[in-house]
């Protein structure tokens, strides 16, 4: 039988595809902070809203928040906002693509930071499965960024590189501290703890980066109203697939998930060829075996 983790991840990763195909949009229209601001302004009147309606409709009772759920939401959402900020600087950098390369190995320091922070541990069959993903990841990076092998043996300890693994490092940290502060409600139901740890989490991102546009980009604020007609598909979709994404973490360990999430790079990858009519090289094609591999080992045989 199919643990429930499985199609919600599935779920998940169709969700943040949809919303990075929506966001692609805005790029014309915003900053790239404003682009980012939309899947926090427009999705947190839908979190809280959900979070009630499983209280009111579903008759779950509101967890007890504690001081080290707020720790973790804070942790959770600072991390995140960095990594999308270090992410966005890389780009400023030539030789940025080998950084973003680098950026790809989210899911073994989410493994690592899981183990070390809420002392998550993964099975031998696990670290093989994640370890052929990640190279299969990287295989896809390499093929759509035409970076060499070479390049990303030479520039290891180049300044992107740098910034690309600590964009990584960021983003699975943000991934861990908000599983552990849905685990920290210790409440008995996990939709609920994950629904609320969302909610503050995204509420808190929103005043934080509403804070920073407010002083360094405020014409951006205005943009992102003047552009609701997009703007809100996006956050629609983003807490769409935050919902499941957190509920999924809740539910099993963070490294598992977002091995099984990178799914996403699959749908990208099929419509591409199916609707887009793209060719595919021979990297990208190993690269596709490899993360579909290293799913279906986690799936079928952990």
């Amino acid at each position: 039988m199919i643990e429930l983790w499985i199609p919600i991840t599935l779920v998940a990763a169709f969700c943040q595809n949809l919303r990075s195909a929506l966001q692609k949009h805005l790029k014309s229209q915003l900053t790239t902070a404003g682009a980012t601001y939309v899947r926090f302004f427009y999705a947190w009147p839908f979190a809280v809203f959900y979070l009630w309606g499983l209280n009111h409709w579903g008759g779950l009772a509101f967890p007890q928040p504690n001081g080290v759920f707020l720790l973790y939401c804070v942790l959770g959402g600072t991390t995140q906002i960095l990594s999308t900020a270090l992410m966005v600087w890389m780009f400023s950098f030539r030789n940025f693509a080998v950084g973003t390369t680098y950026s790809k190995t989210e899911i073994v320091q989410v493994a690592f930071l899981g183990l070390i922070l809420l002392g998550d541990t993964i099975s031998l069959t696990a670290a093989i499965a994640i370890a052929i993903s990640v190279v299969g990841i990287m295989a896809m990076s390499v093929a759509q960024t035409h970076v060499s092998v070479s390049s990303l043996i030479t520039g290891m300890t180049e300044k992107a590189t740098l910034i690309g693994l600590a964009s990584g490092a960021f983003l699975g940290a943000s991934v861990v501290f908000f599983r552990g502060a849905a685990l920290s409600l210790n409440h008995d139901n996990v939709v609920m703890a994950a629904a609320f740890a969302l909610a503050l989490g995204i509420v808190l991102q929103t005043i934080a980066m509403g804070i920073y546009l407010l002083f360094r980009e405020r014409e951006t604020l205005t943009a992102v109203v003047r552009n609701w007609r997009w703007a809100l598909p996006v956050g629609v979709a983003g807490v769409m697939g935050s919902i499941a994404w957190f509920t999924a973490f809740t539910m099993q360990n963070a490294a598992y998930v977002r091995a099984l999430g990178q799914i996403e790079l699959v749908f990208t990858f099929i419509a591409s060829i199916f609707f887009f009519k793209e060719k595919t090289t021979l990297m990208e094609f190993f690269g596709i075996v490899s993360i579909v591999t290293g799913i279906l080992i986690i799936v079928l045989l952990d």
